[in-house]
């Protein structure tokens, strides 16, 4: 593992590597969108100069699909994914995608070369299971991991927690994105040195020890998401509130009352691991 390297999968336009740099890490950012590319490229251009920052362009994929790889380039950038049935699904609620064929990115490869990171964020739609599942032929392991959780199948969590259980983790927590935005974190640098930092738009947040809340075992996890699930089926995206919207915001507050659930609802998550 390399104590000073954080891999950003799903650069996306640099709303977390803005802050990885910020701290004094050197990253690795992988990104599909060619766009996105360039704007980080623009972005970072000092931090790319000097070496800080190394983008790889590319569509992460298994290698059974070949050296080329259909990319469905969504209206709605962060729902960009390999996956046509999760574009399909997207374009169904009214994001359109256009498909273009990009370069694969072998992860198995990037970490051959540029070696494991300290810290390993995912957010590659549709491929989130794949650079995680790479990490099985590497014999270090980072000291941390957060990938993004799915909000619709339960199962896919649960297959996921797994993954990251035999993996070697066991320390697990599920971190609410929908308030990270325009929050504050207050942590020090690499150096030492004192780093403040507000989270952009699209930001994931604080990883390790910044993230503050307690760290759960695998059957509170499981515990923890079979909650968050059970939010997702009163006011997720398939649920009947989602319907009728007039009807969601007293209803939130009466649940809210009821329950003493604090914060955004239903919000969606990512799943945060420690070794």
């Amino acid at each position: 593992m390399i104590a000073d390297l954080i891999y950003d999968v799903g650069l996306h336009k640099g709303e977390d590597a803005a802050f990885y740099l910020k701290k004094g890490f050197k990253v690795l950012g992988i990104e599909a969108n060619p766009e996105l590319v360039q704007h980080c490229r623009s972005r970072f251009r000092n931090e790319v100069a000097n070496g800080q920052l190394r983008i790889i362009e590319g569509a992460i994929a298994p290698a059974s699909e070949g050296p080329a790889i259909p990319f469905y380039m969504n209206s709605d950038s962060v729902l960009s994914t390999i996956n046509r049935n999760r574009a399909e699904r997207t374009e169904k609620l009214g994001h359109k995608s256009e498909c273009v064929v990009l370069p694969r990115v072998d992860v198995a490869d990037v970490y051959r070369s540029c070696g494991v990171p300290y810290f390993l964020k995912v957010d590659v739609e549709g491929a989130d299971h794949l650079v995680l599942e790479e990490l099985k032929q590497q014999p270090n392991r980072p000291q941390y991991i957060s990938v993004e959780s799915d909000k619709v199948d339960f199962d896919e969590v649960e297959i996921q927690l797994g993954l990251l259980r035999d993996l070697g983790y066991r320390k697990f927590k599920a971190v609410q994105q929908q308030r990270i935005p325009g929050s504050r974190v207050d942590t020090t640098a690499l150096d030492g040195s004192n780093v403040a930092h507000v989270f952009e738009g699209g930001a994931s947040g604080p990883f390790g020890d910044d993230l503050g809340s307690q760290w759960l075992d695998f059957d509170g996890i499981i515990r923890r998401y079979q909650s968050i699930f059970r939010d997702y089926r009163y006011f997720g995206d398939d649920s009947l509130l989602a319907k009728f919207p007039v009807l969601a915001l007293p209803f939130k507050a009466v649940y809210k009352l009821g329950t003493g659930h604090r914060g955004s609802l239903p919000g969606w998550y990512d799943t945060h691991a420690s070794l």
